[in-house]
């Protein structure tokens, strides 16, 4: 049985933009045989597995979909391994900011 990663989990998606051989002419050759490619993090928004086609919300609010491909993933540019209990404050303090007119 595979196990499900809980709604609101830090995680990381994947997904091709555009395939080889799509992209724009004016793109090198060599970079015209691979893939364009996203990799975003976000917020879980239902429960999943990792290789499932999901939905995330980003920091920023904005609602992604790909493949999940890991959950909490560490930054690479060596800040370390994320801290789940910092993970949502940026979401929380606007929610504050909204409820007092602060924020749109």
């Amino acid at each position: 049985m595979t196990e499900l990663i809980e709604t609101d989990t830090w995680v990381e998606i994947h997904t091709i933009i555009l395939p080889a051989g799509e992209r724009a002419s004016q793109v090198p050759k060599d970079t015209q045989k691979v893939p364009l490619e996203m990799r975003a993090k976000g917020f879980l928004v239902e429960p999943a597995a990792l290789g499932d086609e999901v939905e995330i919300v980003t920091p920023a609010g904005r609602r992604l979909r790909g493949i999940l491909s890991e959950v909490n993933p560490a930054y690479t540019h060596q800040f370390g391994v994320p801290t789940p209990e910092l993970s949502t404050i940026g979401r929380e303090v606007r929610a504050i900011l909204r409820q007092r007119g602060q924020l749109k």
